[in-house]
């Protein structure tokens, strides 16, 4: 029999990526005055899958891992999401801005509300579309106000941040799909592994290059590179990425997505806790529409669950009935 706390996992768990995806903004600039970010994301994935490793090793977690690097959906997700979303990221940044990013990344909701009623067959409901809209009116707000938006002419820039979104939207939707055979805890494996051998690869061949490969390890000398590193290999690696997971497995996509754009409210709050950023009033209001918009997506979300599966219920007892109380 479930519970409430069953029931409303997918919220803590929504909530649990978001605040660390919110610091996660913090945590990276730190990291990437002081290094390369390829360089960057090799070391945050090493240590993230060591860290999974390490659990399952100390019997602290346990999750199958069969033959699932060989399943051709599970190499498509590593592919897209952590190889392709952060190589088209960090390279239309260093094309564009920060602010055309996170304009484009805001946009992933709505990407994934799309594909989802294409290839999913799960559309948001008519009353969840605006409250979508709203949380991405939200983080747009908080971005443009912040007077910091440099739309440029970087027309490979923008496509990159697009294919960004994109892939992130994609990856969304075939997790969704994969959560119903493979564990969480294995595909959050994958990924983190797949990253790891991809961005490696990326480093040293760059440091080959310029004839510097004896000097991988020497970033982490920097005491800001390896707090840093700590953070987003940890818990913006291993613990968000299984939040993700985790959430994609009990609710439909674009309820799980809409929470990511609440890490733009974590993210204000790490700027003006941490780095004393001022705080306006655009900030509240564009908070406020965050919030009121993933409430809204998801408490609907919750309302068309119940009511398909009252449905279904129906169906099978009508079908029950019908045939003398055998099923069908």
């Amino acid at each position: 029999m479930k519970t409430s706390l069953d029931n409303n996992a997918h919220i803590f768990s929504g909530l649990g990526f978001a605040l660390i995806f919110g610091f996660s903004f913090f945590f990276t600039a730190e990291a990437v005055t002081h290094i390369d970010p390829f360089h960057f994301l090799s070391f945050r994935f090493i240590l993230a899958t060591l860290v999974l490793l390490a659990l399952k090793a100390l019997k602290v977690i346990s999750f199958p891992l069969d033959t699932g690097f060989l399943d051709r959906e599970v190499l498509l997700v590593v592919l897209l999401q952590p190889v392709l979303y952060f190589a088209a990221e960090t390279t239309g940044i260093m094309l564009t801005s920060s602010s055309e990013a996170g304009l484009m990344i805001a946009l992933i909701p709505i990407f994934v509300a799309i594909f989802s009623g294409v290839f999913l067959k799960e559309p948001p409901g008519k009353l969840q579309i605006p409250f979508i809209l709203l949380s991405v009116l939200g983080v747009s707000l908080i971005v443009v106000m912040q007077g910091r938006v440099n739309l440029t002419a970087n027309y490979l820039g923008s496509f990159l941040l697009m294919t960004a979104a994109v892939t992130a939207a994609a990856y969304n939707l075939l997790t969704r799909r994969l959560m119903k055979r493979i564990p969480p805890l294995s595909l959050t494996f994958y990924m983190m592994a797949g990253g790891a051998l991809a961005f490696t690869l990326t480093a040293l061949t760059r440091l080959l290059v310029e004839g510097n490969a004896a000097l991988y390890f020497l970033p982490l000398q920097d005491n800001r590179v390896f707090i840093s590193l700590l953070y987003l290999g940890i818990f913006s690696s291993v613990a968000a990425f299984f939040l993700i997971n985790f959430t994609l497995a009990k609710v439909t996509a674009p309820q799980a997505a809409v929470f990511a754009n609440l890490s733009t409210v974590v993210a204000v709050a790490a700027g003006v806790l941490l780095r004393n950023e001022a705080f306006y009033l655009y900030h509240l209001l564009g908070g406020l529409f965050i919030i009121i918009g993933v409430a809204g997506t998801n408490y609907f979300g919750g309302k068309k669950q119940d009511r398909r599966k009252s449905m279904e219920n129906y169906v099978g007892e009508t079908c029950t009935d019908r045939n003398g109380g055998s099923p069908l």
